[in-house]
């Protein structure tokens, strides 16, 4: 089946989870790798039904699209992914990642739960955890995937500790607390809700493995995501009507949790930035695309080192050697269905734009003055409308390239007829036409060559002064949120780890002032 043109009118499974075994999908990743424009990606994961989907389909600003599910299984599978035009901010792409809920007990293996929450966390630029109830140290424990994040990630380490290489690399976060019922105060005074996040994250005082353990997820997730953010909502209905949340009217919502619904897409449309790499490098779809298989090679990686680990009396390798060629099959297999997919897409499409073309053809349109020239921009046109299309995938180029070649020969005999019915009225003239045709050419060939070399020489200096700029804001940044860590570990009585937090922060700034000096 033909992959869907961009805007994608229902979201596509972008990894599939079949018995504990992640596998990319093709259609996916060629609609995802034909997104040239910035991207703002919002994963969204947490324990399986809590409403996610519901969530992920008001911020695409449709009623239906992610599948919500009226019983107690778990309706989403994998990661799914729906790519559509940003409400706010045009010329940029809103993705949508809608992931499979966390500690389903219908699952067998829960391994795959620490790998799709990793896939989500580095595929977005902002990652959205929704809860339900309250944040009580059972609602914290169920995130204890964040500490074991060090496990699944590896970056080009410039420190021993994590937290310093994680954090420029790291989505915002924003907690959705679902079916929320308490009121936010702290003794006499009243919180708002990001004070209340703050307040559930202070470390805890006391010396016991417990503290040590509640304090290990909460130092994690202070020092992993600077940016974070809480919505509390209140419970959307009565019980009766929870089962078809896609079928209730607006009015038939409570007031309540349309105002804290309203104000989390506002907060996503608005504030959710682009996603970028370190250097403010911003991400398309092939770039996406490319890290997805970097992953794949992580994992088979890991296979791999998982396999020695527990293999046996494989001493000349058998079993190894085997192991090795079944991921290769395995990747052999996935990238051929994802070029014939592709292949076959664009022959579809570029058969589709050639079918005026082709007409014109047999009424003898080009056979005239000026018919090479018709049908220059003719093919111009189907180039211009193919390229446009974001639904052709890996082989694009490839298949363009060779129908260019199979139409190449009928160009030329278009261009041979029109020269010979112009070559008599034309003869005369020719001589001073081409003299003068070609001294403008050459004078212009050496104006837009000049003009050419100071365009590049102008935008090379705004760029290195661009990159510059965006490296000393991002270590600005970065200092600023040790900084305030650094503080918080002093108010809260944790002096040691605060005096190796203030060493690493003038390691920092002396990196920062030897660049700017």
């Amino acid at each position: 089946m033909d992959a869907p043109v961009l805007p994608m009118p229902a979201p596509l499974c972008l990894v599939t989870n079949k018995d504990g075994v992640l596998t990319l999908n093709p259609a996916a990743l060629a609609v995802l790798q034909e997104v040239a424009q910035p991207m703002v990606v919002v994963a969204i994961a947490g324990p399986y039904r809590t409403g996610k989907s519901f969530l992920m389909n008001r911020l695409a600003q449709k009623r239906t699209g992610f599948p919500l599910g009226p019983t107690v299984y778990a309706e989403t599978k994998g990661i799914w992914m729906w790519c559509l035009p940003h409400p706010h901010r045009p010329g940029v792409t809103l993705v949508l990642l809608d992931t499979e809920g966390l500690g389903d007990p219908s699952k067998d293996d829960n391994h795959s739960d620490a790998w799709i929450f990793t896939l989500a966390l580095l595929l977005s630029s902002t990652l959205v955890y929704n809860s339900v109830g309250t944040i009580d140290q059972r609602a914290l424990e169920q995130l204890r995937l964040v500490t074991e994040l060090s496990e699944h990630i590896r970056v080009r380490e410039k420190d021993d500790n994590p937290a310093f290489n994680f954090v420029g690399i790291f989505p915002g976060f924003v907690w959705t607390v679902r079916d929320f019922m308490l009121q936010l105060r702290a003794g006499e005074k009243t919180l708002s809700e990001d004070e209340y996040l703050e307040d559930v994250m202070r470390l805890q005082t006391g010396g016991g493995q417990k503290a040590q353990e509640r304090n290990e997820l909460r130092r994690c997730l202070r020092n992993f995501f600077p940016r974070r953010k809480l919505f509390t909502m209140e419970r959307p209905a009565a019980d009766a009507d929870l089962t078809r949340l896609e079928e209730l009217r607006e009015d038939e919502l409570q007031p309540g949790f349309r105002k804290q619904v309203d104000a989390f897409c506002r907060y996503i449309w608005e504030e959710a930035p682009v996603k970028v790499l370190p250097g403010g490098h911003q991400v398309t779809g092939s770039a996406s695309y490319d890290a997805l298989l970097a992953v794949h090679r992580d994992c088979e990686q890991r296979a791999i080192t998982l396999f020695l680990s527990r293999a046996f009396a494989d001493h000349e390798h058998q079993y190894h050697d085997k192991l090795v060629d079944k991921l290769e099959m395995a990747k052999e297999e996935f990238c051929q269905r994802n070029k014939e997919a592709s292949e076959q897409r664009c022959r579809t499409v570029l058969q589709e734009l050639w079918r005026d073309v082709e007409l014109r053809l047999q009424r003898g349109d080009y056979v005239a003055r000026g018919g090479a020239q018709l049908f220059k921009d003719d093919l111009n046109r189907v180039l211009e409308e193919y390229k446009q299309r974001h639904d052709k995938g890996v082989r694009a180029e490839a298949v363009l390239k060779e129908f260019l070649r199979e139409h190449e020969g009928l160009a030329q005999v278009l261009k041979a007829t029109e020269v010979q019915l112009e070559l008599a009225e034309r003869q005369q003239e020719a001589a001073a036409a081409e003299a003068e045709a070609a001294r403008k050419a050459a004078e212009a060939w050496r104006e837009e060559q000049q003009r050419s070399m100071e365009e590049h020489k102008r935008q090379l200096e705004q760029w290195m002064k661009e990159e510059q700029r965006t490296w000393l804001e991002e270590q600005q940044r970065v200092l600023e949120h040790h900084r305030k860590e650094y503080e918080a570990l002093l108010r809260e009585g944790f002096r040691l780890e605060a005096a190796a937090m203030g060493i690493q922060i003038l390691v920092l700034m002396r990196a920062f002032v030897c660049t700017v000096l």
